[in-house]
């Protein structure tokens, strides 16, 4: 794995241990995370996310897994770019 990609996926990492954690703190926050993600993340974190992008928060119970698997590794520099850019990776 590039050093590029390491460290946007503990960037993603980070952000989504700040969201899950706000969110399990502040019900008001919880309820903009689930309602509208992409202004939600846009106010705390100042990350204007592509349209193209989406952003699904699952409210899940503790026997519930979900798993994230990124696109095959055929992917180009500009594409996985935009991938860790756009936080792939489950809430």
């Amino acid at each position: 794995m590039s050093a590029f990609m390491d460290s946007a996926i503990r960037s993603a990492e980070e952000m989504r241990v700040h969201l899950t954690q706000k969110a399990m703190d502040d019900l008001e926050f919880r309820s903009q995370l689930v309602a509208d993600p992409k202004a939600t993340i846009n106010k705390e974190f100042g990350i204007d996310l592509p349209g193209n992008v989406n952003i699904e928060v699952h409210e899940s119970d503790m026997r519930t897994i979900h798993l994230a698997l990124p696109p095959g590794s055929n992917l180009d520099e500009e594409q996985l770019e935009a991938i860790s850019a756009g936080l792939c990776c489950c809430f």
